[in-house]
């Protein structure tokens, strides 16, 4: 009877380890799940055809948060980051009319620069852009940030944003500029669907 007890108390003994390693496994990895996702990568989905051809409805992707330094949670202290936005990255921020949004759009205009929409063309500080990834998409004159003969001076701290279906597109021209506080992080790659994946430019 002694020796049947202690082999059941033996086999409890070995389900509750089991048992244990297992939820301490899981907590691990929720716990760098929930890491990598607030400071490294996070998955987003595009909902709209704001950056079609770029980017197309479905389309999945990550937004690498170390490129420029992670917003540490509950606060507005950002973590270094590896390199600074410049003109040309497609860049995740937190819609400026809906906080609870996030919306992807290419960068124009960093902060001090003037820019102005001419004939279809970014010019920034009366010098034509001419990185293709910019020059090869015809921008509209439209929105009150966006006129005809309007050059926009960029404020210290914000950036100037496009969308490259610039003919559906809510960007800086309607709404103004983007906080760098607000940046979430630069788009780099798809990964979904397969026949889409490729990095972004």
């Amino acid at each position: 009877m002694e020796m049947a007890t202690s082999a059941i108390e033996d086999r409890n003994r070995k389900i509750k380890a089991f048992i244990r390693e297992w939820l301490e496994a899981i907590v691990v990895a929720l716990i760098m799940a929930i890491a990598i996702r607030t400071f490294i990568l996070q998955p987003f989905r595009i909902p709209s055809t704001s950056m079609v051809p770029t980017l197309v409805v479905g389309d999945r992707l990550m937004v690498n948060k170390l490129s420029y330094g992670a917003i540490v949670p509950l606060t507005t202290y950002r973590l270094p980051g590896f390199s600074k936005p410049k003109r040309g990255d497609i860049i995740v921020f937190r819609a400026p009319e809906d906080r609870k949004k996030d919306f992807i759009k290419r960068l124009i205009g960093l902060s001090g620069e003037k820019v102005e929409i001419k004939f279809g063309d970014i010019y920034v500080n009366g010098q034509l852009v001419s990185d293709p990834v910019i020059k090869n998409i015809y921008y509209y004159n439209r929105g009150s940030y966006g006129e005809v003969n309007k050059s926009i001076t960029v404020p210290a701290g914000y950036y100037f944003v496009l969308g490259d279906n610039s003919g559906s597109s809510s960007d800086s021209r309607f709404w103004g500029f983007v906080p760098q506080n607000d940046v979430i992080g630069k788009a780099e790659f798809i990964y979904w669907p397969p026949t889409r994946i490729r990095f972004l430019k």
